[in-house]
């Protein structure tokens, strides 16, 4: 019995129904564990008592666990070539795994707060890059959302772009501001989001496996569906823009790309690639193409939406904000403290020593795309990889943005890929499901860290098997062309 079941659970189709329970295990500890909000008249995500909700957070955490093992199941039967994944259709697993959490609480973040109450600032007729959510009052739309928002961010200004803005205030107008219906719409446009990268992930010709790691990927169910966060939108239009650049509708594809730049501003990388693609067509000089088009898109959409050009102010008070993944910062403060005594000037100045860092690694490899020598999508993927990397701060989800470009070049069993997936899979539990990220979510990550790294060295996903349509399908960013794949196949033991 136990052999059958052993069996079962590590198919493909017992993948499915485990990362399904292990959804619907982080979905209904989050009624009582989630980021819920300080009121909530309808009595649907109200605290519940503490001996419950330690037994929630319990259960979300041995959710989160099924999900991701199930997840990591997937992706070994994909990369051994197994037939019955390179049949199975993606897109119905991704279904099953979503399904549970469409209807759950904000969990693990609670910036969706934020984004409902920047909406209803925009409404109030507030100016969301001059203050923060604390400026509305207890009868203003969207009052619910603000009390809601994290301590720091309560008197931050918006550091998004118009596009966003203008889709959060058509949320609270349509909901009245309501908390829970502005959260479930919300919820769509992150929906909308997943759609839009599967949308550009498969015509950018990944397969299955880029689909596993860019869509199924567990930091995307926890943190764009469950936690809503806008970073999926961003990359869905960027990712939609470099696929249409691909196809020769350039145009179209940066006006994508500046919309996703008035989402969140790390998208302008993407128009250098983007560049690249087109002056290898049309000349050199058509390198500026898509960044002109995509300037006025972002110069038209703030004009339209009427928020003003603040945005270009606040572009970096995230800054402003310690978070102990970034290595800059970390270093910056160590040094700070040791040195001088005095951390806030030492981090500073490594902080924009880790950007000017990032400019000219990103510059090398537009430069490598140009010369042919690696695919312009992949280049976009380890550019974003290395930004974040070396950004002054950074959340887990931000790994977000290469990770999907580099799923979507078909690079998902190289070395890159390898490490994009383990720290996929630690970085899922850094943060509580309520929003806290406490000492031992470090320990947690760490230890998926290790364990993640000694299989990958034990059995490296290779290249040269687990054929079959489960590698990408030779798109823009083929795996033929991403640099330094693995050697070897996927060997058949466990």
């Amino acid at each position: 019995m136990w052999v059958r079941a052993w069996a079962w659970a590590s198919s493909v189709s017992g993948c499915r129904w485990l990362g399904a329970a292990g959804s619907l295990g982080v979905a209904v500890g989050g009624l009582a564990a989630g980021t819920l909000p300080v009121r909530e008249p309808w009595g649907l995500w109200v605290a519940r008592g503490s001996g419950l909700t330690v037994a929630a957070a319990i259960l979300a955490y041995l959710g989160l666990t099924l999900l991701v093992a199930a997840w990591w199941r997937y992706g070994v039967l994909l990369a051994r070539g197994v037939e019955d994944v390179v049949r199975d259709r993606v897109g119905v697993t991704l279904a099953f795994w979503v399904a549970p959490l469409v209807l759950a609480p904000p969990l693990y973040s609670a910036d969706v707060y934020s984004y409902i109450a920047q909406g209803a600032m925009v409404l109030e007729g507030h100016d969301v890059y001059g203050a923060g959510p604390s400026v509305l009052g207890p009868d203003d739309l969207g009052a619910d959302a603000a009390d809601s928002v994290g301590g720091h961010w309560t008197d931050t200004p918006a550091p998004y772009g118009p596009v966003f803005l203008v889709l959060a205030q058509a949320v609270v107008k349509l909901t009245g501001g309501e908390i829970v219906p502005a959260v479930l719409g919300m919820r769509l446009i992150a929906l909308g989001a997943v759609l839009l990268i599967v949308w550009a992930v498969r015509g950018l010709g990944g397969g299955s496996g880029a689909l596993w790691l860019g869509v199924l990927n567990p930091l995307v169910l926890i943190h764009v569906v469950g936690g809503l966060h806008n970073d999926g939108l961003m990359v869905g239009l960027m990712l939609g823009g470099v696929l249409l650049a691909v196809r020769g509708r350039w145009v179209l594809g940066s006006v994508l790309v500046g919309l996703a730049m008035m989402i969140k501003s790390p998208a302008a990388v993407a128009l250098l690639f983007m560049g690249v693609v087109v002056a290898r067509r049309r000349g050199a000089p058509w390198v500026v193409g898509p960044g002109l088009v995509a300037t006025a898109v972002a110069a038209g959409a703030t004009v339209v939406a009427g928020t003003g050009f603040g945005w270009v102010r606040t572009q970096g008070v995230a800054a402003a904000i310690h978070t102990a993944l970034s290595v800059t910062s970390d270093v910056g403060l160590g040094l700070g403290l040791l040195v001088t005594g005095e951390a806030e000037p030492v981090k500073g100045v490594v902080q924009k020593l880790g950007l000017l860092a990032a400019v000219v690694i990103i510059a090398v490899l537009a430069w490598r795309a140009w010369k042919g020598r690696i695919e312009p999508v992949l280049g976009l993927g380890l550019s974003l990889v290395v930004l974040v990397a070396l950004s002054p701060m950074v959340q887990p989800w931000y790994l977000l943005w290469g990770t999907v470009v580099v799923a979507a070049a078909g690079a998902w069993r190289t070395r890159v890929g390898q490490v994009l997936v383990v720290l996929s899979a630690a970085l899922v539990y850094e943060t509580q499901p309520s929003g806290h990220t406490p000492a031992y979510g470090f320990v947690l990550a760490g230890v998926v860290v290790v364990l993640g790294s000694w299989w990958m060295r034990r059995v490296p996903w290779g290249g040269a098997g687990g054929g079959g349509g489960a590698s990408s399908g030779g798109g823009a960013g083929s795996e033929s062309g991403a640099a330094g794949a693995v050697p070897g196949a996927m060997s058949g033991t466990a």
